[in-house]
């Protein structure tokens, strides 16, 4: 008798195992969907969405800023269009300081493309051996395997410029707008999302979700416009110092290609690598930029950035790395700018929809001799989520959950519970 209502449990607990794993099976499916329709989405609203999305980045950047000004009786209104006029002062500031220097460049462009293929020339027998090999490649599988490469004249540019400058000025236009709309009513769209929650717990939870998205977001890129104009004058001296000529355009770069984590620092690189490559002979003065730039980036990522930003606000490099690619994938440029302000607001909202214990036990575990940090992390992680399960389990369940449990003295070894 016994036995039969043992196998019956051992019934149940399988049927409602194998169901949990339908039931998660069948959210994960819905979530993948969801997420493949959002990235179609985005694909297909690239040009309305991009610049919508960056205005709103931007218009929480300059939140505080509109505030202040508001608190002289200054209306939305105004407040919004001081904003937007800020901004259009900036860039256009920096367009006058910058184009006679990045013309001149441009015009040495030639120049330099000549001199780098005259330095790539020293790879040719290397790349020959390299084509000897497609082609016995080919004969081996019967077919050529030797790559050719097709150089097209500059003359289709001028015309992919000038079917492409419409759209960027109606990108330009929309951002705009977005950004003064945005600015100008983001209470009344604050006020409005919050009349949608039904609860009160849920609009507790959107207000405090409002907020950590504009103090994080607007921290967050303040810190890091004072720090990348650091960096650029930083970059700017150190250039003018080892007599590289345009000191002032690589710093503006150096600046503005800060605000790409990683990519944006390749970039730069690639970039004084070439003009080194095209402009000087010895390879001291080759690398010389390059090591000098190399070192005002390693103490402002590892020194500056973490002192201003906090250690809170540190992100993971990995989520950081995948959110650059992903974005820089779906919109360009403009998706590398709003990579991390959208991390950011994509963990605020996670944070209050999701919240989440801290995973630490009552009593920690006793660490032995042979265990490692590592190890210890994890015993005590599991501890914690053992102990929040059977804080939350019923009678019931907690009855099933015991017939699963090991019999004791066969936990792993290195592990101890305190006693």
């Amino acid at each position: 008798m016994a036995r039969a209502s043992s196998s019956k449990v051992d019934q149940e607990l399988s049927e409602s195992q194998f169901e949990r794993i339908l039931r998660n099976a069948g959210s994960v499916a819905l979530v993948f969907l969801g997420f493949m329709v959002l990235v179609v989405a985005l694909q297909v609203g690239q040009v309305f969405l991009a610049p919508v999305f960056l205005a709103i980045v931007i218009g929480l950047m300059f939140g505080p800023v509109a505030d202040r000004v508001e608190r002289f009786g200054v209306p939305p209104a105004l407040s919004s269009a001081v904003v937007v006029l800020l901004l259009i002062a900036v860039i256009l500031v920096g367009m006058a300081l910058f184009a006679v220097p990045l013309s001149e460049w441009v015009a040495k462009g030639p120049m330099i493309w000549q001199k780098l293929q005259a330095e790539l020339a020293n790879f040719k027998e290397p790349l020959a051996a390299i084509g000897s090999f497609q082609e016995q490649l080919g004969s081996v599988f019967g077919r050529s395997s030797a790559m050719s490469v097709t150089v097209d004249n500059g003359g289709g540019a001028v015309t992919s410029i000038a079917l492409l400058a419409p759209a960027i000025l109606a990108q330009m236009l929309i951002f705009l707008a977005s950004l003064y709309f945005f600015v100008a009513t983001r209470d009344h769209i604050r006020l409005s999302v919050l009349s949608l929650c039904v609860s009160r717990r849920m609009r507790w939870r959107t207000a405090h979700v409002f907020r950590d998205v504009e103090q994080k977001v607007s921290r967050f890129l303040l810190s890091i416009t004072l720090i990348n104009m650091c960096v650029g004058a930083a970059v700017t001296l150190v250039m003018w110092a080892i007599g590289m000529p345009s000191p002032l355009l690589w710093g503006a770069m150096a600046a503005v290609l800060n605000y790409i984590p990683y990519v944006g620092q390749g970039v730069m690189i690639l970039v004084l690598v070439s003009v080194g490559l095209g402009t000087q002979t010895g390879l001291e003065h080759i690398l010389l930029p390059v090591a000098c730039y190399l070192v005002i980036t390693f103490c402002e990522g590892q020194v500056v950035t973490p002192h201003f930003i906090g250690r809170t606000m540190t992100l993971n490099p990995f989520l950081i790395f995948l959110s650059i690619t992903f974005w820089l994938w779906a919109w360009g440029p403009v998706g590398g700018l709003v990579a991390v302000p959208s991390l950011l607001i994509t963990t605020s909202i996670m944070a209050h929809l999701l919240p989440s214990k801290p995973l630490e036990p009552s009593r920690r575990v006793r660490r032995t001799r042979n265990m490692t940090d590592r190890d210890e992390l994890l015993a005590n992680a599991a501890k914690a989520i053992r102990e929040q399960a059977e804080a939350a389990a019923t009678p019931a369940e907690k009855r099933k959950d015991a017939r699963l449990q090991p019999p004791e003295g066969t936990l792993p070894s290195g592990v101890e519970t305190a006693t």
